[in-house]
C-alpha cells in the first residue's frame, strides 16, 4: 500500500501534492475544482487588502513547446475579506475535510499585518472555520515599483520581525500556522543569510515554499519584434518546466540550512510524478504545483499522484518519508546502476514498438486479405458488390 500523506507545520495532508496559490485560485468555483481533485489541500491567491484587477492583457505567456510560462499579472485577486469569509470557504471546500490555506502579499508591511490581523479577528470569531495556515509572500516580482522582500535581508528581517511579534504568534501556540514563499537563490552565501533570518523565528514559521517564479525574463516575439507580455516592458517572472532545477537546488539548500523544525515546500516546474520525486527527495516535505496546474487544470493533481504512487511501487517505497531527504552523494556504482536501468528502458521500448508495428501488420493483412477475398466473390458471383 502506497501512501502520500504527510504534514507540513503540523497541518495534515492526504496527499503530499496540492496547489501552489496563483493559477485557478482566485474564485471559490475554481478552488472547489481543486477541493474536489487528488491535491491534499487548497490554497487560496495571494491576496491584498482590497481587491485589484492586476495589470493590462497580455500579461501571460506559454511557450509553444511548454518548456517555459511568462507571467506579470500584478496580483490580481478578490482582496483578503473575500479569501477569509466563511461563505467563500465553504463554497471552495464542499463537503471535504482538507485544509484551506490562505495565501497573503502586501502591498507594504502594514497591508500584511493589517491582513493578519483580520485572519486573526476571523479565527476567533469562528473557532471551527477551516483556515489550516497562512502563507506569507515574501518573494512575488510582478508589483511594479516594488522590492522583491526575499532579496533585501535588511528588509526581511524587519518584516519577519514585526510578524512574529503579533499577538496571534504569542503564547505557547501559535493561533495558525505561519509559511513563506521565498524567491530563488543564486549564490551560496544569500543560501545562508537568508536561512539565517528565517531560523531566527523558527517558534513562528512553520515552512517555507521555495521557489516562487524567477523575475525579470524576457521572450520576444519574433514576427512583431516586440515583447510578447505587455505590462513593465515586457519584463516578467519565469515558471514551467524551465526553473525545474534551479527549484531542486533552492529546496536542497535549504533543506540543509533551516532548522529541522521548519519543514520545506518545494515548488517550480513540476509537471510529473517523476518531478515530485526528485523534489522530496531533495528534501521536501510536500510539493506544488503551479503552471501545470495553470495550463492542464485541476486533473493534473490524480494524474500527477498516479505517477508518484507507480514510482513509489518500482522503487519498493510504501511512504514519502522512506525518501525523503535521502539524495545521495554520486558515484561511479551510481552512475553505473542508471546506466543498466536506461539500457533496460530502452531495450523495453524498442520491444514495445515492435509489438505494436507486428500488431498493425497483422491487421494489414487481414484487411488485404478480406478485400481480396471480396474482390473473388464477386468476380465468381458468390456476392455482389
Amino acid at each position: 500500500m502506497v501512501d502520500l500523506s504527510t504534514a507540513i507545520g503540523g497541518i495534515p495532508l492526504s496527499s503530499c501534492i496540492y496547489n501552489a496559490s496563483g493559477p485557478r485560485t482566485g474564485s471559490s468555483a475554481a478552488m472547489a475544482k481543486i477541493a474536489a481533485s487528488a491535491s491534499g489541500g487548497v490554497l487560496a491567491k495571494s491576496a491584498t487588502v482590497a481587491s485589484q484587477t492586476g495589470n493590462d492583457q497580455p500579461r501571460t505567456w506559454h511557450e509553444e513547446n511548454g518548456s517555459a510560462s511568462l507571467n506579470s499579472e500584478g496580483l490580481p485577486n478578490n482582496g483578503i475579506d473575500y479569501y477569509i469569509d466563511p461563505k467563500t470557504i465553504a463554497e471552495t471546500m464542499g463537503d471535504q475535510s482538507k485544509p484551506y490555506m490562505v495565501s497573503i502579499s502586501g502591498k507594504s508591511l502594514n497591508d500584511n499585518l493589517l491582513m493578519l490581523g483580520k485572519i486573526s479577528d476571523v479565527i476567533n470569531q469562528n473557532p471551527s472555520i477551516n483556515i489550516a495556515a497562512v502563507e506569507l509572500n515574501l518573494a512575488c516580482p510582478n508589483i511594479v515599483g516594488k522590492p522583491t522582500i526575499g532579496y533585501d535581508f535588511e528588509q526581511m528581517e524587519d518584516v519577519m520581525k514585526q510578524v512574529t511579534s503579533l499577538p496571534c504568534f504569542k503564547g505557547n501556540k501559535p493561533l495558525f500556522p505561519l509559511g513563506v514563499k521565498m524567491p530563488p537563490y543564486f549564490d551560496r552565501p544569500h543560501f545562508e543569510q537568508a536561512a539565517a533570518i528565517l531560523n531566527k523565528y523558527k517558534s513562528t514559521i512553520a515552512y517555507v515554499a521555495s521557489i516562487n517564479t524567477i523575475g525579470n525574463a524576457l521572450a520576444v516575439d519574433y514576427y512583431a519584434e516586440m515583447p510578447v507580455i505587455r505590462a513593465k516592458g515586457g519584463f516578467a517572472g519565469l515558471s514551467g518546466p524551465a526553473v525545474k532545477y534551479t527549484a531542486l537546488a533552492n529546496v536542497k539548500q535549504m533543506r540543509e540550512l533551516l532548522d529541522e523544525s521548519i519543514d520545506v515546500v518545494g515548488v517550480g516546474g513540476l509537471t510529473s510524478g517523476k518531478d515530485a520525486f526528485e523534489m522530496i527527495l531533495c528534501g521536501a516535505k510536500a510539493v506544488q504545483i503551479g503552471t501545470c496546474h495553470w495550463v492542464e487544470g485541476p486533473s493534473c493533481f490524480d494524474r500527477i499522484c498516479n505517477e508518484l504512487r507507480d514510482i513509489m511501487r518500482v522503487k519498493g517505497y510504501t511512504s514519502i518519508d522512506d525518501f525523503r531527504g535521502k539524495l545521495k552523494e554520486w558515484s561511479k556504482e551510481g552512475v553505473a546502476l542508471s546506466r543498466s536501468a536506461k539500457a533496460a528502458k530502452k531495450s523495453s521500448d524498442k520491444m514495445v514498438i515492435k509489438k505494436n508495428e507486428s500488431e498493425d501488420y497483422r491487421i494489414l493483412i487481414s484487411v488485404l486479405f478480406a478485400i481480396i477475398a471480396l474482390l473473388l466473390a464477386d468476380k465468381f458471383h458468390f456476392v455482389s458488390l
